[in-house]
């Protein structure tokens, strides 16, 4: 496996400081954000799909410093039915380019969520009652599989492949509803599995792994904290700023201040065996009790005990 960043996590830093400080962690790569729901503060998408000399000045800063490039995250709702819809969709559309041009096999995003008929604004249906749930959700789909059908053709012509990260208020939030769209879609279209979504909806990110190992594109390393006292009366569906930490039923961790490190051997051991050994896990913090680099770099250490590093070369013994 593979230790990265997700540029995001150190947004308040210059990108040489970000990519000296993966560096000097003895990180392998970094997932670059390029927009949509990051200010993308280290990289200028239309700067580098319009210049060589930048691509090959970002390029050559991380192979100095002995980094690869993990993926492009173009993370927003390409099917929202405002006016940022058509804004996230070309964000992406351009990712998937610079993604050729970069020789970085990964694009990050969600599935996007559009409203119901008429709608100003994204609805996302997690209940199958009251009836109008399923007109609503028959046509976000219909929605769905037009943009999808295309943009996993722009993928397939670019030579990059997309991984979907499954989050609320996103039309692909589980298993069963990212297999929708994948049906959509076809294998260029995986997961950028992220357990921390899966934890606080209720999920068990293992049996997800078991069910989904071989779908698995791109890893983020994100934890969550469930506050049992807070969930048993708000239930998981709790919609407070996650600044009310105190009173919320879950919040986003630091890796092992959700799960024990135990979990986490289990998680990465898990990956390796049910999905794959080669796969990168892209630490991603939102963590909003601890520093930025505290958080970053209690995650790497945690990784790297837990993490399996090397490929097997066990071999059973002779009868």
């Amino acid at each position: 496996m593979k230790i990265g960043l997700v540029s995001d996590s150190l947004a308040h830093l210059p990108v040489a400081e970000v990519i000296r400080t993966a560096a000097e962690l003895k990180l392998d790569c970094i997932e670059f954000a390029t927009g949509n729901w990051s200010t993308a503060p280290h990289l200028d998408l239309d700067a580098l799909l319009g210049s060589a000399a930048a691509r090959s000045t970002l390029m050559g800063m991380l192979r100095d410093h002995g980094l690869t490039l993990s993926a492009l995250n173009a993370n927003g709702n390409p099917l929202h039915p405002g006016d940022t819809g058509q804004q996230h969709a070309d964000c992406l559309h351009k990712t998937l380019e610079l993604a050729r041009l970069l020789e970085v096999e990964n694009v990050i995003t969600m599935s996007g969520l559009p409203g119901a008929p008429g709608d100003r604004f994204p609805n996302w249906i997690v209940t199958a009652w009251p009836p109008e749930t399923q007109t609503i959700l028959q046509h976000q789909w219909e929605v769905a599989q037009g943009f999808w059908r295309e943009t996993a053709q722009r993928a397939r012509d670019n030579g990059v492949r997309i991984g979907i990260e499954l989050h609320g208020q996103q039309l692909a939030y589980n298993l069963p509803t990212f297999l929708q769209l994948r049906d959509i879609t076809g294998e260029v279209v995986g997961l950028n599995f992220d357990p921390s979504h899966i934890l606080w909806m209720g999920g068990d990110p293992l049996a997800f792994i078991r069910q989904a190992g071989h779908m698995i594109y791109h890893v983020h390393a994100k934890d969550t904290l469930i506050d049992t006292v807070n969930r048993a009366t708000a239930t998981a569906l709790d919609n407070r700023p996650m600044t009310q930490s105190r009173e919320r039923s879950w919040s986003y961790v630091t890796l092992g201040y959700g799960k024990p490190e135990p979990w986490w051997n289990a998680f990465c051991y898990t990956l390796a065996h049910f999905a794959s050994p080669d796969l990168t896990l892209s630490i991603e913090h939102e963590d909003m009790n601890l520093s930025r680099m505290e958080g970053v770099i209690k995650s790497v250490n945690l990784l790297k005990r837990t993490a399996t590093m090397e490929k097997s070369d066990y071999v059973l013994p002779a009868i």
